[in-house]
């Protein structure tokens, strides 16, 4: 991966437009949820890279702002990407709160009907595996930003960790039962139970679930010692 070692450096690697932006796309880099769009101007950018929180240039009001200055929704910058061509940028953010203006976790939450008819069976078997904890994460995701009231995650977040960690005892406790009782059924259930639980735990530490995919990885590729 090539690295800039400087804003200035970065600056002059991008394509700006003829206005003298570039289109950034903002991802949560826990869930990867893209949140959403805005456009950055070299002055934004510079603030960006200096603070580690989200500048942009907004072309309504034909100003500077600082993402969650007034709602404290602020965007946290753990990385900042271009692509190929220069004229877009990749910021990876964590982010406190909603991140778009109605309240919602992402601006893109509405969905546009799209025919998925490619000829192929669209059941479940022919879906990735482990797409049910990618949504999951993602829905974990949403209910932390919007805290929606009466939603169980709410309840969990607005709790704090100590309970959090009480249910992940519990889940686990009962994971044990169900095993020792050779009830397959009970077991089946109680183990998503823990799992949900492990991922509402994982996003109030702030890991994201592929940091727990990745040290899976590095300890399956880890040489074997030999006596």
């Amino acid at each position: 991966m090539t690295q800039i070692q400087s804003a200035q450096q970065l600056i002059e690697q991008i394509a700006w437009s003829a206005e003298g932006l570039v289109p950034a796309v903002v991802q949560d880099a826990l869930s990867k949820e893209v949140l959403m769009l805005a456009y950055m101007n070299k002055e934004s950018l510079q603030k960006s890279l200096e603070s580690g929180q989200t500048w942009f240039w907004s072309r309504s009001r034909n100003e500077l702002w600082n993402k969650g200055a007034t709602s404290g929704n602020t965007q946290q910058i753990t990385s900042l990407h271009y692509d190929c061509d220069g004229d877009t940028l990749l910021v990876k953010v964590r982010q406190k709160g909603p991140a778009c203006h109605t309240g919602a976790y992402s601006c893109f939450y509405r969905e546009a009907s799209v025919s998925t008819d490619t000829g192929a069976s669209s059941t479940p078997q022919n879906e990735d595996r482990f797409a049910p904890l990618s949504r999951l994460e993602e829905t974990i995701a949403q209910r932390d930003a919007e805290r929606p009231e009466g939603a169980y995650t709410t309840y969990l977040f607005e709790k704090g960790v100590d309970k959090i960690l009480k249910k992940v005892g519990e889940e686990t406790a009962e994971v044990i039962i169900a095993a020792k009782n050779r009830d397959q059924d009970e077991l089946r259930c109680e183990a998503a139970d823990l799992i949900f639980h492990l991922m509402v735990l994982l996003r109030e530490q702030e890991i994201p679930f592929d940091g727990v995919l990745q040290e899976l990885e590095f300890r399956h590729r880890k040489p074997v010692k030999k006596d």
